[in-house]
């Protein structure tokens, strides 16, 4: 579980790896997911730029396009040095910097919220910014918002959100932008993303970006969601690891337990695509503390300025220094989604938030919490991998479909004190191969997701 949301939709929040093919799973049942249904327009726009052509269509100023099996964008000639004073350490050093800005992607879906997410590689010595500027339906434009300052390790600066950021039209919430009173109208209407890659002034390295996209959605207020019909009955075997067991473990990374679910549940999946890490990775923990990849995740996934494990985008990017994967932030519609991504043999971690009775079985309430979902019992229950159990054993749960799904897909709930708060909205993560089969490709494409 997760710290409280704040008073837009942001849900506190929660990637795996290697091979291009499916990892393992069970069949409990013969039904497959139907992909040929009709569906409403979604209220998601999912849009990334990974391709070759792409990085070449973006505007350069010191970095360029890398051709290969995997497409990316670096840094060529610097355009400039800079320092930066680091916030969480105070520490001033100068950087070589080169950018990329994207073309403008003109939203299919006017959105009131935008949420970044990438897949990079960051040597030792090389960091990255990711911004935001946008449209709004009123034709003015947001400002430059930096949506995150990330590296892969910890060591040349603290990855970071960037707090006190708004024009009073719109507002960052970590690592979500929102509009500030969609009541109005008042919408998202096109974005551009620009990428600063830095490094060591003097050096030949490079950070390389493989993966930068957004998903922007418009998700209307609601306290109830229709119900979807069964489709699947299909189990993967996804490893299990609980986040109580590290209760109390590394106060600097937010003191294991309940702020764990994120990357205990990244973790999870990282090890379904064949993400291991080495006896030297984990040389850092504690001998003594079992499952030490948890403790692992949580450091890398740690966030100084939110002070927590949760922000969304630097799970994903997390999970893509893994060999082979890659991972982005989105929204999906309905558990028949879902279905059709189990069908292909990738699971999800998704954001929910409700009351302890609003779960049969769970025994806990929570305002927000991230868990994997890995399939599907006959009669269409969900089978989560559920972070918040007392023991690695434990952790596999079953929870009625009707429940999960509400809970999960609402924007509107109540809390415990009777007072309307916020819900996730659909919110999920998604992790999956570099080089995705062909069923793989069809169920991301047919969620939004290419």
């Amino acid at each position: 579980m997760s710290r409280t949301e704040h008073p837009s939709r942001r849900t506190v929040l929660a990637a795996a790896v290697a091979a291009a093919v499916v990892g393992p799973s069970v069949s409990v049942g013969a039904a497959q997911a139907a992909e040929s249904d009709e569906e409403p327009t979604r209220p998601v726009d999912y849009h990334a730029w990974t391709s070759y052509p792409d990085w070449r269509s973006g505007t350069a100023q010191g970095t360029r396009a890398v051709a290969g099996a995997r497409p990316g964008v670096a840094i060529a000639t610097p355009a400039g040095t800079t320092d930066y004073t680091d916030p969480h350490t105070k520490t001033t050093a100068s950087w070589e910097y080169a950018s990329w800005t994207s073309p403008v992607h003109r939203l299919r879906v006017p959105a009131t919220e935008v949420v970044s997410s990438w897949n990079a590689h960051t040597p030792a010595g090389t960091w990255l910014q990711v911004e935001l500027h946008g449209t709004y339906s009123d034709g003015t434009k947001t400002p430059w918002y930096v949506m995150g300052r990330w590296a892969a390790g910890d060591q040349d600066i603290k990855r970071t959100s960037v707090d006190g950021q708004t024009d009073n039209k719109s507002t960052i919430w970590t690592d979500t932008f929102a509009i500030d009173d969609a009541t109005t109208g008042l919408r998202l209407v096109s974005y551009r993303l620009r990428l600063t890659l830095y490094r060591k002034p003097g050096t030949k390295l490079t950070p390389t970006v493989w993966r930068l996209g957004a998903m922007g959605s418009d998700i209307p207020d609601r306290f109830t969601v229709p119900a979807s019909t069964p489709r699947l009955a299909r189990e993967l075997i996804v490893p299990r690891y609980s986040q109580e067991i590290h209760k109390g473990q590394y106060p600097e990374y937010d003191n294991g337990g309940e702020a764990w679910c994120s990357p205990t549940s990244s973790q999870m999946i990282i090890e379904y695509w064949g993400g291991r890490l080495t006896p030297g990775q984990l040389s850092w923990v504690d001998p003594g503390y079992a499952d030490p990849q948890v403790d692992h995740a949580a450091r890398f996934t740690y966030d100084y300025q939110y002070e927590g494990c949760g922000n969304w985008p630097f799970n994903a990017a997390y999970a893509a220094t893994f060999k082979g994967l890659q991972g982005i932030v989105t929204r999906l519609g309905s558990l028949t989604d879902l279905e059709k991504l189990i069908a292909a043999g990738i699971p999800a971690i998704t954001s929910q938030s409700f009351l302890k009775e609003e779960l049969t079985g769970a025994g806990y309430g929570t305002s927000g919490h991230l868990m994997t979902v890995i399939g599907f019992t006959g009669d269409g229950d969900v089978i989560a991998n559920d972070p918040f159990s007392p023991t690695d054993e434990a952790v596999r749960r079953v929870y009625v479909r009707r429940e999960f799904e509400n809970i999960w897909l609402r924007t509107k709930r109540y809390n415990a004190s009777g007072k309307v708060v916020s819900g996730t909205g659909g919110v999920c993560y998604l992790y999956f191969p570099a080089r995705p089969t062909a069923r793989q490709r069809g169920a991301l494409a047919a969620v939004g997701v290419r």
